[in-house]
């Protein structure tokens, strides 16, 4: 691996700093371990889809896309085989890099183990778990607005504006130094700041990855557990991950549910086939499938359609932190920035994994692309 160490907090997550920085986040932000255990659930091979064989809308090959797009790392499962899989020149096979948002669909789905434990009750009152909250944004919502994003609080999620709400936040959670923002508390502190917004809780889907964190937080107290022990003992042991995870945590142990898990390429793929077998590993039910299935079929559009990011996709669902849009029958998808992805299309049988160090966090013609990628590869392999 090429390694490029003048990295600093300052500068991680900044091109070309962050094609080192994403794979080396335990050397510049404090980590709690995901744990793996003694025997990981092995991922066999399959016949290699040539990547150069299959072609995008815009007529690129697919090995032509992922050079286009600053990718780490690329994996295609088919039924479960490993068909293809590529590394950048500062990732290899054990190496964790951090997905960023994909943190919010990992994290969601822990959350059913405790729903089915009956600790957690999502149609509960997040005061009810997190009395420190009330007089807050989510003083007067259930854990289920906090889960599908439709919180109304005002939060502005934008990624590049050095003096915003996105900066004060990093300086809480110790992706940041102090700068423009002096330090005022950790991510706690930070979340009993947010501030209620208009309108009613679950009218408008409004993405702000605080609600993340405010979720990982009240899975903490519902369980007594911190959350990398929630991931290690209800996750990443029972699916049987091969390599130890990681959990970015401030200084004051809040952990960043809402971006801050690191796994390597093939534990991430595990994940996304975990979600495609319903819960499944073997003959061992990880997650319970009531709550995948949920995911896959709850919710409903309006939310979305009054939403922020209907650009993503026209018309969609966005169900306990998972993508489910309508383009492609059964596709569902976890989408972090700087182009971290897990994408599912289970009528071809198909758990395609991405890691990225896009310069831009959210680049709407890199996700096209992405997109295509996927989508084209599900196209090729359903008409084969």
């Amino acid at each position: 691996m090429t390694e490029t160490p003048q990295a600093t907090l300052s500068n991680w997550r900044k091109a070309p700093h962050n094609t080192w920085g994403f794979s080396h986040v335990d050397r510049l932000v404090k980590t709690d371990t995901i744990k793996a255990g003694m025997q990981s659930a092995p991922l066999s091979h399959g016949p290699d889809l040539d990547l150069d064989a299959i072609r995008l809308s815009s007529g690129q090959t697919v090995s032509e896309a992922l050079d286009a797009s600053f990718t780490d790392g690329f994996m295609i499962l088919r039924e479960g085989e490993i068909v293809a899989e590529r590394y950048g020149p500062a990732l290899d096979a054990d190496t964790p890099h951090i997905v960023f948002s994909v943190s919010k669909s990992i994290t969601a789905t822990v959350a059913g183990v405790l729903v089915e434990r009956g600790e957690l009750d999502v149609d509960l009152p997040v005061i009810h778990y997190l009395p420190e909250l009330a007089g807050t944004a989510y003083g007067d919502c259930t854990v289920r607005h906090v889960l599908d994003m439709t919180v109304a609080i005002e939060f502005n999620e934008d990624y590049l504006d050095p003096k915003g709400d996105v900066s004060r936040y990093r300086v809480a959670m110790d992706w940041d130094p102090e700068g423009n923002f002096a330090y005022e508390g950790g991510l706690h502190a930070f979340i009993a700041t947010m501030r209620r917004g208009e309108g009613a809780h679950g009218d408008k889907f409004h993405y702000v990855s605080p609600n993340s964190d405010a979720l990982g937080w009240i899975l903490e107290r519902a369980s007594g557990l911190s959350m990398a022990d929630i991931l290690t003992r209800y996750l990443w042991q029972p699916m049987g991950a091969g390599t130890d995870g990681l959990i970015t945590v401030d200084r004051q142990g809040g952990a960043r549910t809402a971006g801050g898990i690191c796994t390597t390429l093939s534990d991430l793929a595990r994940i996304g086939e975990l979600m495609r077998l319903k819960g499944r590993v073997g003959d061992r039910q990880v997650i319970p499938q009531t709550w995948i299935d949920d995911i896959l079929e709850g919710g409903d559009h309006g939310p979305w359609a009054r939403g922020d990011m209907t650009d993503l996709f026209a018309s969609a669902r966005y169900r306990s932190k998972w993508y489910i849009p309508d383009q492609v029958p059964g596709e569902f998808c976890a989408i972090g920035i700087h182009g971290q992805w897990i994408y599912v299309d289970p009528v071809a049988g198909l758990t395609i994994v991405k890691l990225s160090c896009q310069p831009i966090p959210a680049d709407d013609d890199l996700d096209a692309l992405n997109l295509d990628i996927f989508r084209s590869i599900g196209k090729d392999v359903r008409a084969r």
